[in-house]
């Protein structure tokens, strides 16, 4: 700052720290994942295309405490591989990338329709459709994941599946 006669100005030296633009402690929590929750496809799909930092996938296996390994199994990616792409600060490929983006809006809508992240997960492992197929075993592909999702929204609105 100056000093102008009885006035002062502001003279733009001053720089704001400690902001950053993407906080890890900030993704904690599933609100704050709710940002990764896209719900239309063109902007699923141009997110995807630049890629998701790795930090959202281990953040998305804590909140829903499913161990990595079994979450890069979803993904079709070693656990190794991920930890490579963090060590190296490396983004997820847009395939990956669009994949975890649908399994963070299916989990946030699973967990408005269930109550929960622990009931949701119940629900995931149980047989449906008249078969021994359980929804855990289809998500393993976006178009598994989008499945599962339309299912959940018929279940929403009361039909029986």
């Amino acid at each position: 700052m100056k000093t102008k006669g009885n006035k002062e100005t502001y003279t733009g030296s001053h720089k704001k720290t400690g902001i950053a633009k993407e906080p890890a402690v900030a993704y904690r929590s599933m609100p704050v994942l709710r940002n990764f929750a896209i719900k239309d496809d063109y902007s699923l799909i141009k997110k995807a295309r630049q890629g998701v930092k790795t930090d959202v996938f281990y953040l998305l296996a804590d909140t829903i405490k499913m161990p990595e390994k079994t979450l890069a199994s979803i993904i079709n990616l070693s656990p190794r591989t991920i930890s490579n792409y963090r060590e190296q600060e490396k983004h997820l490929d847009a395939n990956y990338s669009e994949h975890l983006l649908k399994l963070i809006n299916l989990y946030q809508f699973g967990k408005e329709i269930f109550g929960s992240f622990e009931e949701f997960d119940l629900w995931l492992h149980r047989p449906f459709w008249n078969s021994e197929e359980k929804p855990i075993n289809l998500i393993t592909t976006p178009g598994g994941v989008d499945l599962v999702y339309e299912e959940i929204e018929k279940l929403a609105l009361g039909y029986p599946i």
